[in-house]
């Protein structure tokens, strides 16, 4: 059975992280995390999604691509992140295809404001580009 966020359990550690979180920045980054999900069963060439905590938080790792981690900060708390690895080239791509929707932050972030709602598709085909990114990138 390819999991969805619906049938993907949160683990306990996962869960307590996400309701540490303000209730905005809960209930977006929960949203985000039925995406990543959501976007990874479509995408056969993803297999199977680890959710589990990186750096204390959640974080979403596969065989085919780069993790994704999904934070809030009380640093910048009307915003919440989506993470990838600093060493790929996602940011230039995601900046060159919606650097007009979506704040993409240094080479690693995308920047959400908490009082809007995501633009999901290009989220979604970010998403799937992080999801695939070894399965991607060319050989060196």
């Amino acid at each position: 059975m390819i999991e969805t966020a619906q049938t993907h359990p949160l683990p306990p550690p996962v869960q307590a992280v996400f309701d540490a979180y303000p209730q905005g920045a809960r209930d977006l980054l929960l949203d985000m995390r039925a995406l990543v999900f959501d976007t990874a069963a479509s995408l056969p060439e993803v297999g199977e999604v680890t959710e589990t905590l990186k750096w204390g938080e959640p974080a979403y790792l596969n065989k085919a691509g780069t993790t994704i981690r999904l934070a809030w900060s009380p640093k910048r708390p009307n915003t919440a992140g989506l993470f990838v690895n600093c060493q790929t080239t996602l940011l230039d791509a995601w900046r060159g295809q919606y650097g007009d929707v979506l704040d993409c932050i240094g080479n690693r972030e995308i920047r959400l404001p908490l009082d809007q709602p995501p633009p999901e598709a290009p989220l979604r085909h970010c998403i799937a580009m992080a999801l695939t990114y070894h399965k991607r990138k060319p050989a060196r």
